[in-house]
Order: C-alpha cells, then sequence, then structure tokens
C-alpha cells in the first residue's frame, strides 16, 4: 500500500476504494505502523507547535502531544472493537479486521486536518476535517462490515454517538493528568 496514494483515494474517490479497502488484510501492526502511526502523528506535532506558538511551557506541550499520539492508537483500537460489535446489531457481519480499517482509513480526513492546530485560531476548521471522517466511515459500513444499506445510516449514527464518547474519555485522560502536574 502506498500511503500518499492511499490518502488520496480515499479522501477523493471514497466510494471506489471501500471495496478495494475491503479485500485487504486487517492486521492490526501493518495497519498501527503504516498508516495510523504516520497519520496520527499530523495533529499531535502541529498540536505541540501550536500550544507553544500561544506560549504553552515546552515540557506541558510536549507530554500533550505524546499523550494525544498514544491515546489515537488507543481511540483507534476501541472504535474498531465497538464497531465490530455493533455489526450484528444492523445486520452486519462480526469482523474485526475490517472494523479495524474502516476506522483507521475513514479517520483520514480528521487526521490531516489536525494541520489546522498549527495556527490554534483556525484549529476549528479541523472539525470540519472530521466531519468529512464521518461521511467516510457512513460510506464505509456497508462495504466493510455488510450492513445493509437500510441499516447503515443508523449504524454510522450509533458508531458516531460511541465515538463521541470514546473521544470524551480520552480527551480527559490528558486532562487529568495535567491537573496533577
Amino acid at each position: 500500500m502506498n500511503l500518499v496514494a492511499r490518502v488520496q483515494a480515499i479522501l477523493l474517490k471514497p466510494k471506489t476504494e471501500w471495496p478495494v479497502i475491503e479485500r485487504e488484510p486487517g492486521d492490526v501492526g501493518f495497519l498501527f505502523t503504516n498508516y495510523v502511526a504516520i497519520l496520527a502523528a499530523i495533529p499531535a506535532v502541529c498540536g505541540f507547535v501550536g500550544l507553544l506558538i500561544i506560549g504553552a511551557p515546552l515540557f506541558s506541550g510536549l507530554l500533550s502531544a505524546i499523550l494525544n499520539y498514544v491515546l489515537a492508537f488507543v481511540g483507534v483500537y476501541v472504535m474498531a472493537l465497538i464497531i465490530d460489535a455493533l455489526a450484528p446489531s444492523f445486520n452486519g457481519q462480526k469482523n474485526f479486521g475490517n472494523a479495524l480499517k474502516l476506522v483507521v482509513y475513514s479517520s483520514t480526513a480528521a487526521w490531516l486536518g489536525g494541520v489546522f492546530s498549527l495556527i490554534p485560531a483556525i484549529a476549528i476548521l479541523g472539525l470540519l476535517c472530521a466531519l468529512y471522517s464521518l461521511y467516510l466511515l457512513y460510506l464505509g459500513i456497508p462495504v466493510l462490515m455488510k450492513s445493509p444499506d437500510d441499516k447503515s445510516l443508523i449504524y454510522t449514527v450509533v458508531a458516531v454517538i460511541c465515538a463521541i464518547v470514546v473521544s470524551i474519555v480520552i480527551a480527559a485522560i490528558p486532562a487529568m493528568l495535567f491537573l496533577r502536574l
């Protein structure tokens, strides 16, 4: 898999890219080292630089970046577990490898949107990218989780609600740690 080609394809031609992704193995090690490790670094590094720009202490900014980077992996894995567990409820097929690919590749736009964190005043634009990631998730659910089209929208909505809860919990971890520093 060529990283740049995959990023372009999932962002620009998701309807034709999801079936290609479906045929690939869903190996955790491969996806984490060859995709998540690279793209999840974008919001972590850009957020670090953005914190330095607004005058945050170096140590706090670095610790925040490292925690956010590590927690991105945790969030992906937890969301894959949730999406896999939800599949039978929406007449889909349980398949952890496909659930992991779904979460990893649908997160592409959100991770790339992390570049907006470089300039804190426009960091909110990253939310637009995250919204596109939700659309990617919606397109990928029927292909990877084999959910019927009439159930895919509600499956996506439930997955998004779960993602919000997971994100809140993950965001609370660094906040709790920084309160103790």
